[in-house]
């Protein structure tokens, strides 16, 4: 029997095991995960997320700063070297799947990618708008994926909340990381938001 994987299972499933290769010493000292929204060369077709993480540790770190400031605004947490999954070389299987999506909801569109394109021809543009729009409800779901599937206590021991990003939409944070987490988990990040 063959079983076919929506891209969201794909990435549900393939975060787990990502979060579940944290070192023990790492897991313990997690307090927040984040799943950042990025895209290969600024292409709508090509957009992934990373899955990271900020440590008890990395906030202490800046204690020169707000604290409150240092233990939410990402711009003080641990910014690089996680993995991503979406429509990246290092994600293969997730990009057939991301591209397959896109093609039946009538999203995908072919040729090079031209920010003068996207600008300029009205059906490139509402198809690119499209895809930016679902690649964000997928990673919504995703991170409520984690919550309800149990397995951010699983492999974490305790409940933590997800904070959602996208550096090309500024501001979207707090709406998506609201939409994706149980509210007893987010209060402290929306009280800093608020």
């Amino acid at each position: 029997m063959t079983t076919t994987e929506t891209f969201e299972e794909h990435l549900l499933r393939a975060s787990a095991g990502i979060l579940e290769r944290l070192p023990d010493a790492v897991r313990s000292e997690v307090y927040v995960l984040a799943l950042n929204v990025w895209r290969v060369d600024a292409d709508d077709r090509r957009p992934y997320v990373d899955i990271g993480h900020n440590t008890e540790s990395r906030y202490r770190a800046a204690a020169d700063a707000d604290p409150d400031e240092a233990r939410w605004n990402y711009a003080y947490w641990i910014l690089e070297g996680f993995d991503r999954l979406g429509n990246v070389p290092e994600d293969p299987g997730g990009g057939a799947l991301w591209e397959e999506e896109a093609g039946r909801l009538g999203l995908w569109y072919d040729g090079p990618f031209d920010l003068d394109r996207r600008l300029g021809d009205p059906a490139v543009a509402a198809r690119a708008d499209g895809l930016r729009l679902h690649f964000q409800e997928t990673v919504i779901g995703l991170a409520r994926g984690l919550h309800e599937s149990g397995e951010v206590v699983r492999i974490f021991g305790r409940p933590l909340p997800v904070v959602v990003f996208d550096m090309d939409s500024p501001g979207w944070e707090e709406e998506a990381t609201e939409a994706a987490n149980p509210p007893e988990v987010i209060g402290e990040f929306l009280a800093y938001y608020g």
